[in-house]
C-alpha cells in the first residue's frame, strides 16, 4: 500500500487514493405523483406509443406538479436518506446538490435545502452544469470532502426537473425525460470498504445544450421566440458517446480497484434510455440482472438516476455486505465517469 506524507506523519493510502475510506450510510429518493404516459404525449406530439417504447424503452415518466420546484424534490429525497442513515440534519457538514434545473439562478438551491432541513452546520455546494453525470461527480466531491478529519457526514443530492426544460412540442426531447431526485449520506467506513476507485473524463461538445439564459445569449424576446430556453439534443451523438464511454470508464474503474468486471455484483448506471443501458451491459458481457432498471417507469431523470436505482436496490434488500458495485453516468458536455465501491452494511441504520 502506498503512503502519503502529511507533515511529519506518514498515513496509508487506499488503492483509490483516499486516505480515509468512505461509503454511503443511507439512501433516499423523491418521485412526483403525476404520471405522464406515452399516450398522454402522443396527443400533442407527432409520435406513437409503439415508437417511444421501441426506441427508448420508456412507457411512462413523472412530471412535477405546478407550484413545486427542484428543491422540493431534493428535500423529500434528503429526508428519506437522513432517516435511513440514522443521521440528524444538524450532523451534516456539507450538502452537495447536483442539478442544472435549479429553482432559479440565485439564490443557491443547496442553501434553500440547507435552510429547510435545519442543517445549521452544513456548507451548501451547488454543482450546476454536470447534467446527467452529476450524481457521480457529486459523490466524488463528497468523498474528498470527507478526507478532512473534521468532516463526518456529507449529504449528496442529484435532482432534475426535466419537464421544465424540455419543449412540450419537441418529440426529440420531450419523450425521453422525467422528474426525480435521489440522495445519499456519505460517511467514513472501515478499511477495505467504501469507494475503491474512480474514473472521470470529459470532452467538450454542444450536442446537448440549452442555448439561452446565460451570458452568451441572455434571455430575450428573440431567444424565447427561438425556444432557446429549452434543451436541444442530438440523439445520435448521445448514443455514440454513451455506448462508447460508459463501458470504457467502468472497465477502467474496475481495473483500478484490482477487480475484473465479472467481480462486480451491481451496476447502477445512468439510463438515458433502455437501449443504451442494454448495449452497455452487452458490451461488458454482463447480465441485465446485475443492473436495476427504472427508465421504463421514470424516464431519463438526469442527475437523479444513479441515486434512484441505488435506492431501489437498497429497498429491495438486493445489496449485501461486501458486495462490489459500480456507479456510472454520462451527461451533456460531454462529462462522464464511474465509481467502484465495496458495500459496508451499517448495522443499526434505518435501512
Amino acid at each position: 500500500m502506498e503512503t502519503n506524507v502529511i507533515g511529519d506523519a506518514v498515513s496509508p493510502l487506499s488503492s483509490s487514493g483516499l486516505q480515509v475510506p468512505v461509503s454511503f450510510l443511507g439512501t433516499g429518493m423523491y418521485i412526483p405523483d403525476k404520471i405522464i404516459t406515452n399516450r398522454d404525449l402522443t396527443a400533442r406530439l407527432d409520435t406513437t406509443d409503439e415508437w417511444i417504447v421501441n426506441k427508448t424503452g420508456i412507457r411512462e415518466r413523472r412530471f412535477l406538479e405546478e407550484g413545486k420546484y427542484t428543491s422540493d424534490m431534493c428535500i423529500g429525497a434528503a429526508k428519506q436518506a437522513l432517516h435511513n442513515g440514522g443521521i440528524h440534519p444538524k450532523d451534516l457538514d456539507a450538502i452537495v446538490v447536483s442539478t442544472f434545473t435549479f429553482d432559479q439562478l440565485l439564490p443557491s438551491t443547496a442553501l434553500i435545502i440547507k435552510e429547510e432541513l435545519g442543517a445549521d452546520q452544513a456548507i451548501p455546494i451547488d454543482l450546476n452544469q454536470v447534467a446527467c453525470a452529476g450524481g457521480v461527480y457529486g459523490v466524488w466531491l463528497g468523498c474528498h470532502l470527507l478526507q478532512n478529519e473534521k468532516t463526518k457526514h456529507v449529504l449528496v443530492i442529484g435532482a432534475d426537473c426535466m419537464s421544465r426544460v424540455t419543449d412540450p412540442f419537441d418529440r426529440t426531447t420531450r419523450v425521453f425525460f422525467g422528474d426525480a431526485a435521489g440522495a445519499l449520506i456519505l460517511g467514513k467506513t472501515e478499511e477495505g470498504y467504501g469507494f475503491l476507485s474512480w474514473d472521470l473524463q470529459s470532452d467538450l461538445s454542444y450536442s446537448v445544450q440549452i442555448p439561452s439564459g446565460g451570458s452568451k445569449q441572455p434571455t430575450s424576446e428573440f431567444s424565447v421566440a427561438e425556444r432557446g430556453q429549452y434543451l436541444k439534443m442530438d440523439g445520435r451523438a448521445v448514443w455514440r458517446e454513451a455506448t462508447r464511454q460508459l463501458p470504457k470508464t467502468m472497465l477502467t474503474t474496475a481495473q483500478r480497484a484490482d477487480l475484473e468486471i465479472d467481480d462486480i455484483d451491481h451496476f447502477f448506471v445512468h439510463q438515458a434510455n433502455f437501449n443504451i443501458l442494454k448495449n452497455v451491459m452487452e458490451n461488458l458481457q454482463q447480465p441485465m440482472e446485475k443492473a436495476i432498471v427504472n427508465v421504463d417507469r421514470f424516464g431519463n431523470t438526469g442527475a437523479a438516476t444513479v441515486f434512484t436505482v441505488l435506492h431501489e436496490a437498497m429497498e429491495r434488500k438486493a445489496i449485501h455486505h461486501g458486495d462490489y458495485m459500480i456507479m456510472a453516468g454520462i451527461g451533456a458536455g460531454f462529462l462522464w465517469g464511474s465509481l467502484c465501491l465495496r458495500y459496508y452494511h451499517q448495522t443499526g441504520s434505518g435501512e
